[in-house]
């Protein structure tokens, strides 16, 4: 509200209430994470890199609040998958952004499959989400906000089977179907936009 961003948040309706879902977004903006943090009903967690875990005072939110710190040169798989798998006793939900990085061009990078294996081998459902518009109200690179409007698409969720070693061409199938659907209603506003 004190910035001028005004958020709509469409697909609510696809979700239980008290579920553990992976929230899989494309990543436009830095603004991203308080869209959804402020927009979806339920406790976020995310997996960050391990070098937020140095910045004073988000390092140490981060580690006191049940966020995952990775290493991306030396990932530990093991461990990320036992956090992973204690999510819904804890009643929380992640968020992952498997493009990897923010969008440059607003239109949506090919997601990368590992970023999906904690749903898979936890059997937890991922669900789809578009985030439109943020990149005009944070642009990359700045720390200031303009007012604006955003979107945040809800899309009814993706059902996955708990596999502890799933199969590397069903990911990047999964990965490619879940940015698809994801892709459509971002890449038609980056492309009206110019």
């Amino acid at each position: 509200a004190t910035t001028g961003v005004r958020v709509r948040v469409e697909g609510l309706e696809h979700l239980t209430p008290g579920a553990t879902y992976v929230f899989v977004a494309n990543h436009q903006s830095s603004y991203d994470i308080p869209v959804l943090f402020g927009s979806l009903p339920f406790q976020l967690r995310i997996i960050a890199k391990q070098s937020l875990g140095r910045f004073p005072f988000l390092g140490w939110h981060l580690r006191r609040t049940g966020h995952m710190l990775v290493d991306r040169r030396r990932p530990d798989r093991a461990g990320i998958f036992a956090w992973a798998a204690s999510l819904p006793s804890l009643g929380l939900s992640l968020i992952v952004f498997p493009e990897g990085t923010r969008s440059q061009d607003g239109l949506v990078a090919p997601f990368k499959a590992g970023s999906l294996v904690a749903a898979v081998q936890t059997g937890i459902p991922i669900v789809p989400l578009s985030v439109v518009g943020s990149r005009h109200v944070m642009t990359k690179g700045e720390l200031t906000t303009r007012p604006g409007d955003v979107r945040l698409i809800v899309h009814p969720p993706v059902p996955t089977t708990a596999e502890r070693e799933p199969n590397p061409e069903a990911m990047r199938e999964l990965a490619a179907r879940v940015r698809e659907i994801v892709r459509v209603e971002v890449d038609r506003e980056a492309t009206a936009a110019g």
